[in-house]
């Protein structure tokens, strides 16, 4: 296993549009952990690949509640009201655990500030949003009859370190290694973690973990295609002066 620690890239500027984005999956995650019901939350606004495919909500509830009536308890069914492609974006900035948010959000801060800085903050943010939704049909592909809640940053993640490969595979990260009871740091090129991530990626894509393996897969090969649209074209001659 290993384990990105940071990466030897510096950028030219803050990267405020991407600390804004790990902010507003924190907030969402402590407004789902603190202020509501998890996994009624999730139920109810997480991504389900069945309404994506058919273009509709699903009407049977989905799970229930037990309230009190005057000392009677009653079940209280829940039903989702979300429109499938507002659930495209909402799935985004959902997590299941404080480790599922945490991995993510490393994820995002290591490689993401310098697809910030390269793209500019607008740019950054289409490329977020066209990745996590590029993934997360990639996984609705393979799924269209499931009714299994989608959740996570990890598809437009995964778009973002599909960009990094393309910009700067020769780029360090201080990598966490551990092998049973051996743990090391080291640095490795961006090109070699990337691509043994994503051969685990696949290696893992035929379990049955819970984690919607192809939609990292999905979101980092539409990271690579949205770099090459939107990257920055090199000037046809140099002004000498």
């Amino acid at each position: 296993m290993f384990f990105p620690i940071k990466d030897y890239n510096p950028t030219q500027r803050v990267s405020y549009l991407t600390i804004l984005l790990i902010v507003a999956n924190v907030a969402v995650f402590m407004y789902q952990a603190v202020f509501s019901d998890l996994n009624v939350h999730i139920a109810k606004n997480a991504l389900v690949p069945w309404e994506i495919a058919h273009l509709k909500t699903i009407k049977q509830p989905i799970g229930y509640t037990i309230e009190q009536d005057r000392d009677f308890p009653y079940r209280k069914y829940i039903y989702r009201k979300l429109s499938p492609f507002v659930s495209l974006i909402f799935s985004l900035f959902m997590h299941g655990s404080f480790l599922h948010l945490f991995g993510n959000m490393l994820f995002l801060w290591i490689f993401g500030n310098n697809i910030e800085d390269y793209l500019g903050r607008m740019k950054f943010l289409i490329f977020y949003f066209l990745a996590g939704i590029g993934a997360s049909l990639a996984h609705v592909i393979f799924n269209l009859n499931s009714t299994v809640p989608v959740i996570g940053a990890s598809g437009a993640v995964s778009g973002i370190m599909g960009a990094y490969l393309i910009l700067y595979p020769k780029a360090y990260v201080r990598t966490l290694v551990f092998i049973f009871f051996f743990i090391t740091f080291v640095d490795i090129p961006a090109f070699v973690f990337l691509l043994v991530w994503l051969v685990f990626q696949f290696f893992y894509a035929g379990g049955q973990s819970g984690i919607a393996w192809l939609a990292h897969v999905g979101g980092f090969f539409v990271g690579i295609i949205l770099i090459k649209v939107l990257k920055k074209k090199q000037p046809v001659f140099e002004i000498i002066e």
